[in-house]
């Protein structure tokens, strides 16, 4: 039974995923794959989190986002073992996806001439995605690991992403240029290796990469993506957030942060043990910590309206 209900649920994305733009997701089978998600929507149904939810999820770190997915059932939205540009910097924004398989010149050719005749579709179809991106997307791409022969995204696509949307990238496979690349000073970016070859496109010649999804349901690594999944880069690792959890990330993570600077500034100044900070608080722990937020809410890590609003919601 449960090896039936898996091949029925393949047979079900694949049929989702087969149709519409050039292997673009419908809008309505977006909203079938997202119902969760009850705010706003770009015109093709991808969710469009708020900006301002964005802006505060660049202090969250990665331990803490985990943690609210990982109580929510969540547990396969992180992948690791990356390279970086800007090692120092934090990714945020909201996802694009695109997936490529190894260059087969049947599927190829009538992939592009749909693209080209029927979608409006110009150039290879390494730019195809990438012409979609608006501010604060971030490209997430599924190049299957390619490496020698394999780099889709060299200085000139990474100048035009990062035009498009102030961001920078998860590719999982090979960049070219990486110098030029490393010259756009925001341009944080997650890839798996370098080579200096770039992908052929000709399927009449020598081909490397075929392009089978935009916006589809994509594995990245261990995890799986969804178009308007909120992405989380930085200290080497990738969270990616269903946008229905976002303000339940945010907001977790900002009452743990609160706390834990509460608690370590208390340790330091020796008023209680690490038992009484390690475990369950006490009422008056509880209690001097809703002193300390209201006379340090000028200075704190967190929007003072928040913490304002954490307080009101506050018995002690």
């Amino acid at each position: 039974m449960l090896k039936s209900n898996y091949i029925v649920l393949i047979f079900l994305l694949f049929n989702i995923c087969s149709k519409a733009n050039a292997q673009q997701i419908s809008k309505e089978d977006l909203l079938f794959l997202t119902p969760e998600w009850k705010g706003e929507r770009f015109p093709d149904g991808r969710p469009k989190v708020p900006d301002a939810l964005l802006d505060r999820l660049k202090a969250v770190t990665l331990e803490e986002a985990w943690a609210v997915l990982r109580n929510e059932n969540f547990k396969h939205q992180y992948d690791d073992g990356w390279q970086m540009i800007n090692p120092d910097s934090v990714l945020v924004g909201r996802a694009v996806t695109a997936i490529f398989v190894p260059g087969r010149p049947d599927i190829h050719r009538v992939i592009d001439k749909k693209g080209h005749e029927k979608d409006g579709r110009v150039k290879a179809q390494n730019s195809w995605t990438i012409d979609m991106l608006v501010k604060r997307d971030v490209y997430v791409v599924d190049q299957f690991g390619a490496h020698e022969d394999g780099p889709t995204i060299g200085d000139n696509l990474g100048n035009s992403i990062y035009a498009k949307t102030g961001n920078g990238i998860v590719y999982d496979g090979a960049v070219r240029d990486i110098n030029g690349l490393k010259e756009l000073k925001s341009f944080t970016s997650f890839f798996r290796s370098y080579h200096p070859s770039h992908h052929l496109n000709n399927p009449d010649g020598q081909l490397n990469t075929t392009l089978v999804g935009i916006n589809q349901p994509t594995r990245i690594g261990k995890a799986t993506v969804m178009p308007g999944d909120v992405v989380l880069g930085r200290d080497g690792g990738v969270l990616f957030i269903p946008p229905h959890l976002l303000e339940k990330v945010v907001k977790i993570s900002e009452i743990v942060r609160l706390r834990d600077m509460f608690g370590h500034q208390r340790l330091r100044e020796q008023k209680y043990t690490p038992g009484q900070i390690d475990t369950k608080w006490s009422d008056e722990i509880e209690k001097d910590f809703s002193q300390w937020l209201t006379q340090h809410i000028d200075k704190l890590p967190v929007p003072k309206e928040q913490i304002q609003q954490y307080l009101k919601e506050r018995t002690w």
